[in-house]
Order: structure tokens, then sequence, then C-alpha cells
């Protein structure tokens, strides 16, 4: 026996015989500790089948589940000037971008995309809550003003899904300014008679709250949705007292009047272009064709 016998060969198959497990195969349920596989996870809209806790989904994900066939055509939206106040903090905020950027595979917190929902042609707009955690700057800004138009520009009416924890702290005033800019683009929508359709998800928060993800002709949340301006720890140190059970939560804010509907993921898409019909005054695809008038009647036979 040489070294070949002894070292090479074993390691030769030891190399060929490894075999590469994938990461990420299971995700553990932020509310009930379940260990989920991925592709279950996936095929439940990211909606944990033990608990029903909603967690997060990316844009694209959430379109192919919303538009017919899973088939749409995003719309662009233009790119604004990058880091504009030479922000930094413990890091640059042209890094934190880049780490963002790389992490998400999108240039920033919105995408925009149209195609038809139950045979309807809409134009929809989702956050990436794992975008910086889809807080608002100019390119949101820009993606909400793009949608706009977009639907307007078409007379086709317009679903957002926001998912953001509020301003993006690092574009300062720049970034407070898209809340005029995104209300007015959302006025643009009712000027033209378009039907507009919030969905609020977990969490929704600060500035995005308060301007274009409140206005919605109709405001529909996800289970379980965290949705508010200043968040509950803040007011119970603010004013030193307990807030009731499930303060801010999606169905709390229902029992109060704040939303119209509070929709688990799977069944949105069936709602949303119910609601969507019920706006526009238009029957289903499927409807039954109304009763043709009544032909006269037949002669009596001749007795």
């Amino acid at each position: 026996m040489n070294w070949i016998s002894n070292y090479v060969r074993p390691r030769i198959n030891s190399i060929f015989s490894r075999r590469e497990v994938p990461e990420n195969l299971w995700t553990k349920c932020d509310e009930c500790g379940q260990m989920l596989f991925h592709r279950e996870l996936a095929q439940n809209l990211h909606v944990c089948p033990n608990c029903g806790h909603h967690m997060a989904i990316k844009p694209r994900d959430r379109f192919k589940a919303l538009f017919d066939e899973g088939r749409f055509e995003e719309v662009r939206v233009p790119e604004p000037v990058q880091d504009p106040l030479g922000f930094r903090d413990q890091k640059r905020y042209r890094d934190r971008l880049a780490e963002a950027r790389k992490a998400t595979g999108d240039k920033d917190a919105m995408l925009v995309a149209e195609g038809e929902v139950g045979g309807l042609p809409i134009v929809a707009a989702a956050q990436d809550f794992a975008f910086m955690a889809g807080s608002m700057g100019m390119a949101v800004g820009n993606a909400v003003v793009a949608a706009a138009e977009r639907a307007v520009a078409a007379q086709r009416p317009l679903v957002l899904f926001a998912a953001s924890g509020g301003a993006r702290m690092q574009e300062g005033i720049l970034s407070l300014m898209q809340m005029p800019r995104t209300t007015v683009a959302i006025q643009m929508l009712r000027e033209a008679g378009l039907p507009y359709v919030v969905v609020l998800t977990h969490p929704t928060t600060g500035g995005v709250t308060a301007s274009y993800a409140m206005l919605g002709d109709v405001q529909i949340a996800e289970p379980g949705a965290l949705i508010c301006f200043a968040g509950p720890r803040v007011i119970e140190q603010t004013i030193r007292e307990k807030l009731p059970e499930g303060f801010q939560r999606a169905e709390y804010l229902l029992d109060h009047g704040m939303l119209d509907r509070v929709t688990p993921r799977g069944r949105q898409r069936d709602e949303i272009a119910t609601i969507l019909r019920l706006l526009l005054r238009r029957p289903r695809a499927d409807a039954a064709a109304p009763v043709a008038a009544a032909a006269e009647p037949a002669p009596e036979p001749a007795e």
C-alpha cells in the first residue's frame, strides 16, 4: 500500500460522495415556534399552517398569488438621486442600500406591476419589509406616484400592499416629503374615479400609516397585523399606562371602525376581485347572462 491508496483515493471518494445540503430548508414560525419546510410554507403563501401567523412575503411572490395565472408585468419606476444628504451613522447610507439590494435583489422597497385579477385589469404595488424595513424614501414615493399615474393612464384600479417601519431616516426631510407627495398621487385616482384598495400587512407603521396606507376606498388587513403610527411600547412608556389587549392589531382596529375587512392571505385574491367589481359596477366574467324578455305566450290549442 502506498500514499495513493491510503490518502489520495479515500480523499477523492469523500469529495465525490459528499452531498451538498441547501441552506434555509426550514423556517421557524415567530408566533408558535413550529419548524416549517420551505416548500410547504411557500405553497401556503408564507402563512404558518399550525397557528395561522402571516409571515413576510416578497412582492413578486405576492404578485404571483394575486394575478391570474401568476402573470404580470412590472412597471418601470424612476430612480431617485442616491444619498442626496451624504448620510452616515454606523454605516454610510450608500453601503446600507448596497447591502439591501444584494440581499433582496431589488433596487428599493416597493415594486409596481400590472395584470389581471379575476379577468379585471389592475395596477398593483407592494412593499418589501426585507428592504430596510420597507422604509419610505424617495424611491418608494416614486413607486407610489408611478403606480397612480399608470392606473390613471390605463383607467385601472390600484391595489397597494403596505409593509413598512415608516419614513427612511437616512433621507431626512426628503423622506417626510413623500407623505404629501403620495397623498396627492392618491387624489389623482379619486379625481379619475378609480378605486384604490389598500391591504395592510404586518407591520405598517409611521409615516406610511400617516399617508397613502390609510387612504384607501376599502381598507383590508391581514390577521394579526400591527398597524399604527407610534408603536405600543412607545405609547406605554409615554403615558405610563398599560394598553388594552391586542391594541393596534388588525382585529382591534376592525372592531373600532378603522378597517373594513380582515382577510387571510389565501382569500385576498377573490375578495379583492369582488370588491373591485362592486366599486366599478362590473359583473363577474362567469356571471349568467340576464334572462331574456319572455316571449309572447303561445296561443291556446283549439278545443
